[in-house]
Parts: structure tokens; sequence; C-alpha cells
């Protein structure tokens, strides 16, 4: 079967040396989400601007359907749609103008233009909005628009950069929804993320990147076995609990505690013995925690496994708007 999307060894160097990509290979299947999961900086832009022809890569080959993205890119960019970081609409306009100027945009005759306008308004819940202008609108009403504006000339493939970043948690939801819904009907989706519940929700296969490299990559749920770790998360009351578990802690579960405001989460092997042994010896030291959980990896455990550290915000050098961007 042919890969709706492939990268082959992909290199991209910006000026002042910086390597954003360094070799990057995945192949994703039709009809699945596929999840680029790293910090901001990773390279994951940077991946996503060659696949849709808006950079050139310096070395590697990318393509879309079987198509090179170099060699064809006037045909490529017929076969995707796409919706980055940020909304990319009209804020002028209202959601069906925004809508149906992407259908002229693409070609398309007035009635298909008109009916997919209608049922994309539908689908993204925006009927009972449709002839308000965009300045109006939330920031999920706006999201939600910017992907019913990817999906007008119903393309096979969807890359999506970041969907969901500055969403609140209901507005992430009902994206995610769509997302499922996209897929269901056979639509390809390559996802770019620094959400691990996005990645865990969504994908059914993932690529950790990290500094321009691929550092893992398989499902979900191999990546949460083979790399990740039970985790003991206990939760104290106040700094002064944190201070003396952790004094209390060190030394167990074969790698050191790690801490976020007052919660520690102590990775533990052996798991069920390394709780009871924290339990032990907190009790020992007089601390009573709010909360003692014994919980399964995440995919933010084996991030922190591959890495050292948890999916931060750093500046990718590809999140620059396309047009200061030189090929």
């Amino acid at each position: 079967m042919t890969a709706a999307i492939e990268a082959d060894g992909l290199v991209k160097t910006f000026k002042g040396g910086v390597r954003a990509l360094d070799g990057v290979s995945f192949a994703v299947e039709p009809g699945t989400v596929f999840g680029l999961l790293g910090p901001n900086g990773a390279g994951k832009t940077t991946a996503v601007r060659i696949l849709t022809t808006v950079l050139r890569p310096d070395d590697g080959r990318a393509a879309v359907l079987g198509h090179d993205v170099s060699a064809e890119p006037g045909l490529v960019r017929g076969l995707f749609g796409l919706a980055g970081q940020y909304a990319a609409v009209d804020e002028n306009l209202t959601a069906r103008e925004n809508l149906r100027m992407v259908g002229r945009l693409n070609h398309l005759p007035r009635g298909v233009i008109a009916e997919r306008s209608h049922t994309l308004l539908a689908d993204f819940a925006l009927e009972d909005a449709a002839d308000r202008p965009l300045k109006t609108y939330s920031g999920g009403m706006r999201r939600r628009l910017d992907l019913a504006a990817a999906l007008v000339a119903s393309p096979p493939v969807l890359f999506l950069d970041e969907p969901t970043t500055g969403l609140d948690p209901q507005s992430r939801l009902d994206l995610w929804r769509v997302i499922e819904g996209l897929v269901a009907d056979g639509t390809t989706v390559l996802l770019t993320t620094q959400y691990l519940e996005e990645a865990d929700r969504l994908a059914s296969e993932l690529a950790v990147v990290d500094h321009g490299r691929v550092i893992a990559a398989g499902t979900p749920a191999a990546l949460k076995t083979d790399l990740g770790t039970t985790v003991v998360e206990i939760v104290l009351a106040d700094d002064r609990g944190v201070a003396a578990s952790m004094e209390a802690l060190t030394g167990i579960g074969g790698q050191p505690p790690r801490v976020s405001g007052t919660t520690i989460e102590l990775p533990a092997n052996a798991g069920p013995g390394v709780a009871m042994e924290a339990l032990r010896l907190l009790d020992q030291a007089g601390v009573v925690p709010v909360s003692f959980t014994l919980r399964e990896p995440s995919l933010d455990d084996v991030f922190l496994t591959l890495t050292g550290r948890p999916a931060d915000d750093r500046g990718d050098p590809a999140s620059v708007p396309a047009s200061a961007v030189r090929p």
C-alpha cells in the first residue's frame, strides 16, 4: 500500500546554521491519524511546511499520495488541506463568506461551493453564527472555521499544525471529535502537537521529534509499554510537605523523584513494591499526602524518558510567517 504521506531523510537548515530537520523519516498510512509529537522547536512545523510545499528541503524526499512535493508542487497542493497554528481566516468576513472565498480560490463550481459551505457550517456547529463577522467569534469558533476552510475542497489529506493551541478544554474536545469523524470518513490526517493527551487520544501512530530528529516511533500504547514506567504520584498540602517528602523518598524507585508544584512523581519500575516503600517512608517522616496514586505511564513519561525534560515551549525556526521564510 502506498503511503498517503511520506518523509524520507528530510534535512532543512535555516540562516545562522540552525538545523531544523536532521534526517527526519516517517510514513503515514491512508485513513489514519499520524502524530508528530514534540515541543516547539523540535522541527514539527518545518516538516509540515516541506510536506505542504511552502519550503524546499535541503536534502531528502517528501511525497503526498505518491507525488513528490518538490517535483510536483502544483499537483500536490490540490491534494491536501492545511490548518496552521493560527486561524487563517478573514475576521472582516462572515463564516459563510470565508468558506465561499476559499471555494473560489480552489476554482470550485458555484453550486459546489454553496453546498460545501452549507454542509461544513452544519458539521462544525456554526450555522447559527454563519452570517456574523468573525470579529464576534470566540477562539474556539475561529479554530473550527479554520478547519472547515481547510476542508472546502474535500481534500483526501489534511495537515493540522497544533490545531488546538490556545483553545479552552471544551473547545479542544469538540475539535478532537471533528477530527475523529473526518478520519472515520477516510481522511488521512497528519497532526503536530505538544499536547501529549491529544496525541494519545487521536493518533494511531506517533513519531517523537526532538532537535530535528525522530527519537522514537510507534503506537502510543507501544511507546508507553517500551519506554514508560509505572509512576507513584503524590500530592502534598504545601511546600513543607514537598521538601520533607523529597528528603524521605530520595534513593527509592531507581530514578530521582520529579516535582511540579506540590505534586511529586516517583518513577517506579517495581510498581506496587515501590509504592508500599514510599508510604512507609512518608509515614516515618510524619508526612500525610493529600492523595497517593499508582498510575500507568503516560506519553508525558515517555517524553521525559527520551529527552530528560517535559514538552516545553521553544521556538521553531519555521513558526515565523511563511512569507518571511526563504526556501
